[in-house]
């Protein structure tokens, strides 16, 4: 092989790369407004913090926005502004005292809410009633002695048992409270630690076989103090704390975490060196075994690229039970630090002080399978969420929701060790911040927010991947089956392939939906067989729809194949300066996974050589109503 024949091999090979990653990347479908009727309600005003918590039996959604509460009803699309106390807004010219809603949290109980509230004195929580029409909050028995300013938007994790509620919540900031705080029968805070921190998710860890081993993990960014040119600007963390925590003894780590330890966190491909430093959020998957938990990290790089990997609690768990401690050469004393214990004010004072000065691990919690990121994107997206949805033959299959900085929501099924992305919704019409993701699995609805807007986004709208059995089966979307006559809500019953989006499940399924039209132009003369040069007289755009961004799209004529990149809601074709040449049939085609289908057909014809039926349908046109070009497209399309 000549070196030039090496060499054009090479540039065709990088250039199919470049074309398989650049579809791998874009999502299969996109719903606008236009396409889905998301549900949405309008906030009185704008806000900059919005926190989102499921509602009861009368409301969908209940949102915290500053000093704000709001009950939302999307069946009637009403917002019902609930009063906490007062209604004094938070500001820099407000006068004090003002507060924010820094908590909130849905009780097991239904209808009830826990709600703290912060001001220059403090935080205060209660407890509310949010379905009745006029509801004090109530000062929490147990939650009432909290001296500390929470901030907004830090995440917090409440503990409801046969004794009193238990807080978790963390401050994120470069001061000394940086950390985990437990509040409730136990005050319990972090140690000072001189570190720029900030917090991203807190995972609670339930043992039903062994409560007193029940942990939270909390999920962080800490800023790389000692960076180099080369160096990571933040660095990933997970931190372990035992909930029965009950500190240190007197004068020694009193009121403080005795179980706390951290561990750097890597997301990457460590044959490639490649990785991904910067966490952005997380979203838990709960499982029945506790071991079995998984914790997706949404991570980016300094190359903006983001990636999603996945951890086991079992992984982060043998980590934090079996690594050395960072800097730490000594013998590992006994019971080992970290580990859970009845009454940890009797731990020794060799113990405290490997935490103390050794809270680091020496391993690094690694993705599951000790394997790479299932997702890697140029996409820039801020936040997750995670569910798993059982498809036929009871197999469960992931579904991640990735919001995308201009406001915009991914949908993406994990299918092993890779990724489809399967749609975009666009739940705003016009570019925005999402401020707060939250999502209802068992009613697979997701609730976007921005600042001044809620959508909620129904995960089953299964109609609008097409009317086709192909169609639904190559959306590989698990809530999604195909039923007979429609893509609809999965069931058992229904026709699916989620691995592998293979459309022959659809065989017996024969339909022709094929779009058809006739084009007719009208010419003066006709034209020379060779006019390149001159510039055109008349032309016309065939339009053909685009569903699918995965398929291939181009159009036939007498035999010749012109390909169509599909980058907009259509493939067009320009039929320029008409001759008899170009008269005859187009049909516009998709091909995708070997699925092949007509979309649109058009006759086109040349008008001169129908003027004499065109004058007999209409007598009263003389000849000068063709002598200049027009074009007449007959609108309605047999289909």
């Amino acid at each position: 092989m000549s070196r030039t024949v090496k060499f054009v091999v090479v540039i065709l090979i990088v250039h199919l790369v470049k074309l398989s990653a650049a579809r791998c990347h874009t999502p299969r479908m996109r719903f606008t407004e236009g396409d889905i009727a998301f549900r949405k309600v309008h906030l009185p005003e704008k806000h900059k913090h919005v926190n989102l918590q499921l509602g009861g039996e009368q409301y969908d959604i209940v949102i915290a926005a500053g000093p704000k509460l709001y009950a939302v009803d999307f069946q009637s699309l009403q917002v019902h502004p609930k009063t906490v106390l007062s209604d004094k807004p938070c500001g820099d010219a407000a006068p004090e005292p003002c507060f924010n809603i820094t908590v909130l949290h849905k009780r097991s109980k239904a209808d009830q809410l826990l709600l703290c509230r912060t001001s220059a004195a403090g935080t205060t929580c209660c407890n509310m009633n949010i379905s009745a029409q006029q509801s004090p909050c109530t000062r929490s028995e147990h939650l009432n002695t909290i001296t500390y300013r929470l901030q907004e938007g830090e995440p917090s994790v409440l503990m409801e048992s046969l004794g009193p509620d238990e807080l978790f919540t963390t401050q994120s900031r470069t001061d000394k409270h940086v950390g985990i705080y437990r509040f409730g029968n136990m005050l319990m805070r972090p140690a000072t630690r001189d570190k720029e921190q900030q917090y991203l998710g807190l995972v609670h860890s339930r043992r039903t076989d062994a409560p007193l081993q029940d942990k939270l993990y909390a999920f962080y960014k800490e800023r790389n103090t000692a960076l180099s040119l080369d160096g990571d600007t933040w660095l990933p963390f997970v931190a372990q704390v035992c909930t029965k925590d009950k500190g240190g003894p007197k004068n020694l780590f009193q009121m403080q975490w005795t179980s706390q330890f951290n561990a750097r966190l890597f997301c990457g491909d460590r044959s490639s060196r490649q990785r991904f430093s910067e966490l952005l959020d997380v979203a838990a998957l709960h499982a029945e075994r506790w071991q079995d938990t998984k914790v997706y990290a949404l991570f980016k790089n300094e190359w903006a690229m983001t990636a999603v990997c996945v951890y086991t609690i079992q992984d982060i768990e043998n980590v934090f039970s079996t690594s050395p401690f960072k800097g730490y050469d000594g013998t590992i004393p006994n019971p080992r630090p970290g580990t859970c214990m009845d009454d940890s004010t009797l731990l020794t004072r060799e113990v405290l002080e490997v935490m103390d000065k050794h809270p680091e691990m020496s391993d690094s919690v690694l993705p599951l399978a000790a394997g790479g990121p299932v997702l890697v994107s140029p996409h820039h997206y801020t936040r997750i969420r995670a569910d798993e949805v059982r498809v036929k033959g009871g197999e469960p299959r992931v579904v991640l929701l990735l919001s995308l900085e201009n406001g915009r929501v991914h949908k993406v099924l994990q299918n092993d060790s890779q990724a489809f992305l399967m749609a975009e919704y666009h739940p705003f019409n016009h570019s925005t911040h999402i401020l707060s993701m939250t999502l209802h699995s068992s009613a697979r609805r997701l609730y976007v927010s921005s600042g001044r807007e809620l959508v909620q986004v129904d995960l089953q709208s299964c109609g609008h991947y097409g009317a086709r059995c192909q169609d639904c089966v190559l959306a590989r979307d698990p809530y999604c089956g195909w039923n007979g006559t429609h893509c609809a809500p999965a069931t058992p019953e229904t026709r699916q392939d989620v691995a592998r989006g293979n459309h022959s499940v659809c065989r017996s399924e024969q339909q022709n939906d094929t779009k058809r039209g006739v084009v007719l132009f009208s010419v003066a003369r006709a034209p020379p067989a060779e006019d390149a040069s001159g510039p055109s007289r008349s032309g016309h755009f065939l339009r053909c729809p685009v569903s699918s961004y995965h398929a291939a799209y181009a159009w036939r004529h007498h035999g010749n194949r012109t390909a169509c990149d599909p980058t907009e809601r259509q493939c067009l074709l320009l039929i320029d300066d008409p001759g008899p040449r170009d008269e005859g049939t187009y049909r516009c085609e998709s091909e995708e996974l070997g699925f092949r289908r007509t979309l649109v057909e058009y006759q086109l014809r040349l008008l001169r050589r129908a003027a004499a039926a065109v004058a007999a349908a209409a007598p009263g046109l003389g000849p000068l109503a063709w002598v200049c070009p027009v074009v007449l497209v007959l609108k309605a399309l047999l289909g």
